[in-house]
């Protein structure tokens, strides 16, 4: 109604008015309570996060000391750089140290976050040390250091603290101070030793690398080895890989973790050997390298714990799960672990305990533990992400887990705070005040009890990560809230009675490391290698020149580092296959030509050439015609004919047969190694043996033969008829004369003389002739 009334000009009343006003009021309410929240909200991003284009990143280069106490000064040094693309005016470079973090989780809480949070960051110390810049320009780095006593940080009680360095200033875009960049790091804070029981930590010190050694070896008496590449050289060298984690293990309390192939590798190359390039074979010149370096692991490991890990570091994951079901794969493993103790034994000259497997990430699940115990070891290295536990503290890691055997459970967050991109001085510093702060908060979870902690990084360390790593120890050095602990030490502590002992299922299998195993074609590969091997070896003089570089090939085809690299793991297996080929090959039959034969019997040769550098023997040759009624072998007539083969090394025999032909034309024969139990060896030979020769002039003669034969035999049944005859009383015909002809010639008939085969006087036709 009030509508129709505007719309005709009329008025409403002052009562309605008021009531429509009133209504909206009321409507706006909302709308207003919005833009004023809105209004309010500005100061605080403001004071937050900086709006996009306008922040600065902080990086933490060094904090010294790592774990301060009452009389030191901190140092923190670092960059800020300017990521935005306006000009920062007015900048300064604070401190904030946080209340104390109540665990484990709130450290990691605090870690993840990104971005200055207000309310949540300390306020910066008020007189704490600053660095101050006029301008720092779009894209420009500036360093800083702050120093400060610790005694003006404020810290309370022992325990973990947040401690950021923030960057604050004003740009062109809004010309009000506020935080425009933060890093967090953690500043564990115990001057004293624990009044408490100190976490025992043990730490796994890994020497493990990648497969660089072939299959193939050289023909001389030592055998020189083939590497696939000189990559070794470097990381054993000044500065590699390798070389670092020697020189920095001998200065900390670790248990070393060995796999016996890299020693046995790195052995093999302080003598002459060959590097692998295109299709050719170069001088390895890494000798000197090599020698130093196992002269100094063996100097580092004198005394120290070490652990053997089966030879090449199989993959047990991948084993019980695509392998176990492929026969003579566990025996893989069997022989790998027994190989082990030897080997570092021999060439370190220590005793290294064989009693511990260590699955991928220590991941495990029943068929892993079934796997990882079937060759001897008692202790399988799990980690805590996969054999969890419901407890508000960390466990000792040790813990029964059935059928003898028991698990070591590292730490999950201990075990991968030293993973990643480490070659930054940040992203170090970082993972080293990580790892300390998670320490000291496992300490006092309940520092009553003490706990056996273990620590298994990731198995082949960066330099980088293994520089972190040190460094991270290092600041455990004075012991203030652990102690360190070998690994044989730590699998006998008393396990946690409220630990769990369950082993996960086989869906809790992670589905990432799933995806990076082995396939079940890779163990069906190493099995007919296997196979290969083992009818090969048995024709050997040296068998030992070849069964032990192709188990080590095939223990290397099994190894853990393969992982993530399926292309290469399978053109490995390929090469050790073609290679074992090759050299089976090398003893084989030389093909023959047709065969001409000029008789009615003749010498069959069949050659076997051996082109390796070692005998060969325990094998047979056997021919075998198609048509044995139209060509026989021996004297006998056989269908089959069988010799002994025994070679020297390159050299050629040749093997003879006799043969009978009773046709004329082609008779296909097929020729064929066995070894002596009667297994195939190599593929067989066929070639044609040509009857020319049988003509009807020599079948006259044949049947002359044998009409003689005849009559020889009648003349002798005459004769014996004669003689008994004679030797009865006289008949009715008179005295002395015998029934029958008197004159019958009494003698014998000789042996028929063997018939050899006349040899014809036509020209040969093509092809071969066999001997006579």
């Amino acid at each position: 109604m009030a509508e129709a009334a505007v719309s005709q000009g009329m008025s409403p009343s002052p009562a309605r008015r008021w009531l429509r006003r009133t209504a909206a009021l009321l409507v706006g309410a909302p709308l207003l309570a919005g833009l004023l929240s809105a209004t309010a909200v500005s100061p605080a991003h403001a004071a937050g996060e900086p709006a996009a284009g306008q922040g600065v990143q902080v990086s933490l280069d060094s904090m010294t000391p790592q774990a301060p106490v009452k009389s030191d000064t901190l140092t923190i040094s670092g960059t800020v750089t300017n990521t935005g693309k306006q000009a920062v005016t007015g900048a300064h470079v604070g401190l904030r140290v946080g209340s104390k973090l109540s665990g484990r989780s709130a450290i990691d809480e605090t870690a993840g976050h990104k971005g200055y949070v207000p309310g949540v960051d300390a306020a910066e110390l008020g007189d704490g040390p600053t660095a101050k810049f006029a301008r720092l320009d779009a894209g420009i780095s500036q360093d800083f250091t702050l120093s400060v006593p610790v005694s003006k940080l404020g810290l309370g009680e022992d325990g973990v603290y947040p401690l950021g360095v923030s960057v604050s200033g004003q740009t062109s875009g809004r010309q009000v101070e506020r935080v425009l960049g933060i890093q967090r790091t953690f500043l564990p804070w115990q001057p004293e030793a624990t009044e408490g029981k100190k976490s025992q930590l043990t730490f796994l010190w890994p020497l493990i690398s990648s497969t660089h050694l072939t299959a193939q070896t050289g023909s001389d008496a030592q055998q020189t080895p083939v590497f696939a590449d000189d990559s070794l050289a470097r990381d054993i060298g000044p500065g590699g890989r390798l070389n670092q984690m020697v020189s920095l293990g001998k200065q900390l309390p670790v248990t070393w973790v060995i796999d016996p192939d890299l020693l046995a590798t790195v052995d093999a190359m302080t003598r002459n050997y060959k590097i692998k390039v295109g299709d050719n074979l170069v001088n390895g010149t890494g000798q000197d390298v090599a020698k130093a370096w196992l002269s100094a692991l063996e100097a580092a490991v004198q005394g120290e714990k070490v652990v053997a890990l089966p030879f090449a570091d199989p993959d047990l994951a991948s084993l019980a799960h695509h392998g176990r079901d492929v026969p003579g794969s566990l025996g893989h493993l069997q022989s790998a672990t027994e190989v082990a103790q030897k080997t570092i034994d021999t060439i370190l000259h220590v005793t290294p305990s064989v009693d511990y497997a260590w699955p991928v990430d220590g991941a495990v699940d029943p068929s892993i533990v079934d796997v990882a115990t079937s060759a001897g070891a008692h202790n399988v290295i799990a980690r805590s992400d996969s054999l969890r536990d419901s407890l508000p503290y960390a466990p000792t890691a040790v813990r029964p887990i059935g059928g003898g055997a028991g698990a070591i459970v590292a730490d999950a967050g201990l075990s991968t705070a030293f993973q990643g991109d480490l070659s930054m001085a940040d992203t170090s510093t970082l993972s080293v005040q990580d790892f300390l702060a998670q320490t000291l908060a496992i300490t006092q979870q309940d520092p009553d009890k003490q706990r056996s902690i273990v620590v298994a990084p990731q198995r082949m360390p960066s330099v980088s990560q293994a520089q972190t790593m040190a460094a991270a120890l290092h600041a455990l050095d004075s012991q203030r809230w652990t102690q360190p602990l070998d690994l044989s030490a730590a699998a006998t502590a008393k396990p946690d009675p409220g630990a769990t002992t369950r082993v996960p299922g086989a869906s809790a299998y992670p589905d990432a490391l799933r995806r990076q195993e082995l396939p079940a074609d890779a163990f069906q590969d190493m099995k007919d290698t296997q196979g290969t091997l083992e009818r090969f070896k048995v024709i050997l003089a040296a068998p030992d020149r070849v069964v032990t570089p192709f188990g080590n090939a095939i223990n290397r085809e099994m190894s853990a580092s393969w992982r993530g690299d399926a292309d290469n793991a399978q053109k490995y297996r390929s090469g050790v296959q073609l290679y074992l080929d090759g050299l089976a090959n090398q003893v084989h039959l030389i093909q023959k030509s047709t065969a001409t034969m000029s008789g009615r019997s003749a010498t069959i040769a069949v050659t076997v050439q051996n082109k390796l550098v070692q005998g060969v023997g325990h094998l047979v040759l056997r021919i075998q015609p198609k048509s044995p009624t139209r060509l026989q072998l021996g004297e006998d007539g056989a269908a089959i004919g069988e010799q002994p083969v025994k070679v020297d090394g390159d050299r050629s025999q040749s093997v003879k047969f006799t043969a009978i032909a009773n046709a004329n034309g082609p008779v296909p024969v097929t020729a064929r190694l066995y070894t002596e139990d009667g297994t195939p060896y190599g593929d067989p030979m066929e070639f044609t043996v040509q009857v020319s020769e049988i003509t009807p002039t020599v079948m006259l003669v044949i049947a002359g033969g044998v009409l003689l034969l005849v009559l020889a035999g009648i003349r002798m049944y005459t004769h014996r008829k004669r003689s008994t005859a004679r030797e009865e009383p006289e008949g009715d015909d008179g005295p002395g004369t015998p029934n029958g002809s008197a004159d019958a010639d009494p003698g014998q008939p000789s042996d028929p003389t063997p018939d050899t085969g006349p040899e014809s006087g036509a020209s040969p036709g093509p092809g071969e002739k066999v001997d006579h």
